[in-house]
């Protein structure tokens, strides 16, 4: 055999790493490669999705058709929020046959708009964003405008700044700060904090908002000694509850769990004990907080049906179906543990 007419050596290893990975032989990748017919649809789509996982470009003749490869972009896994909701999201996209791309930022990493190029490289079907730059008013959005202009499916979890006209759903934030809110004046706590994120995060105003109007209802004060912002971090939380317990309060509700964490941190390191001088609540109920010394109280977000909920109006809009742009809000749950309790007098 001539080298004009042998196969080359890159070509036959795509080949067969292809063919493992779907579970066919080399001559039916072969057939949807170069177009041949006698490959069923589901086949062929396995062959493509496979192609694109393993890094190699399709042929020239196959590159206008997306991938069934769908980028779910998260800020960072240190929160355990955003594994539990990758999972289920991931999970539901491969019961659609979909593949998920894992997209997360990191410090000195690649940004959201990067992962976006990278994606739209790829030909992804759609994507599926949380806890992105949607929700920093400060934050650039050019990259989801583009996403717009290429009319590409995706949806937003969480609250959005208004002119994103995706699919978004989120957590009633409002509806949880009423329920941690309750739970502390039925406690006897008349001085009530909050720890929230940054001015520009969507979500932390939505719950600054009805944590003035609860307090204005009950008769508190809701002042600027009552509210603190941090980056959400354990850190962050534990260095601004410090500022909140020296003002007196006596219950804090937190727009995270890991800031929750940090709170439970700075009240020990004060000397003092949770729940009995400072009552703590949370918010996502993320794993192992039924773990944490004592267990937390905190709002749960219902993260299975938000996740599946998700999955289902991306494929509604990947099959070419319309969808509303109206936000989706999902109830929460007060989950009542050991973090607190009555309160009572402090020196």
């Amino acid at each position: 055999m001539t080298s004009e007419t042998a196969v080359p050596r890159s070509t036959t290893r795509r080949l067969a790493e292809v063919a493992k990975k779907v579970g066919v032989s080399e001559a039916t990748v072969s057939r949807v490669l170069n177009g041949k017919p006698g490959v069923s649809d589901a086949t062929r789509a396995a062959v493509l999705t496979a192609l694109d996982v393993l890094g190699y470009e399709r042929p020239t003749q196959l590159r206008g058709e997306r991938a069934r490869l769908v980028g779910l972009v998260l800020p960072e896994l240190g929160n355990p929020i955003f594994p539990a909701l990758a999972e289920v999201v991931g999970g539901a996209l491969a019961q659609r046959g979909f593949t998920p791309v894992l997209c997360t930022r990191t410090a000195g990493g690649l940004s959201e708009s990067d992962y976006v190029e990278m994606l739209l490289e790829q030909q992804v079907s759609g994507m599926v964003f949380a806890g992105g730059h949607y929700m920093e008013a400060d934050a650039p959005h050019e990259h989801y405008f583009r996403l717009l202009d290429l009319r590409l499916p995706a949806v937003l979890v969480n609250a959005a700044i208004g002119e994103l006209s995706f699919p978004c759903l989120a957590t009633d934030d409002v509806v949880a700060v009423e329920q941690a809110f309750g739970h502390l004046t039925s406690l006897g706590h008349t001085r009530i904090g909050m720890v929230l994120g940054p001015e520009d995060h969507i979500p932390s105003r939505r719950k600054h908002e009805a944590f003035v109007s609860e307090a204005r209802r009950a008769g508190l004060e809701a002042g600027p000694d009552c509210v603190e912002r941090s980056l959400f971090s354990l850190e962050g939380g534990q260095a601004v509850a410090t500022r909140l317990v020296k003002n007196g309060i006596t219950g804090i509700i937190c727009a995270s769990d890991v800031l929750a964490l940090g709170v439970l941190r700075a009240v020990r390191r004060l000397g003092m004990s949770v729940p009995e001088d400072i009552s703590v609540v949370g918010y996502d109920d993320s794993a192992f907080m039924n773990c944490t010394n004592p267990p937390l109280t905190t709002v749960r977000q219902p993260i299975e049906a938000i996740g599946r909920t998700a999955v289902t109006l991306l494929v509604n809009q990947i099959d070419g179906g319309s969808v509303t742009a109206e936000e989706l809000l999902f109830e929460p749950e007060l989950v009542v543990r050991g973090s607190t309790g009555p309160v009572r007098m402090r020196d």
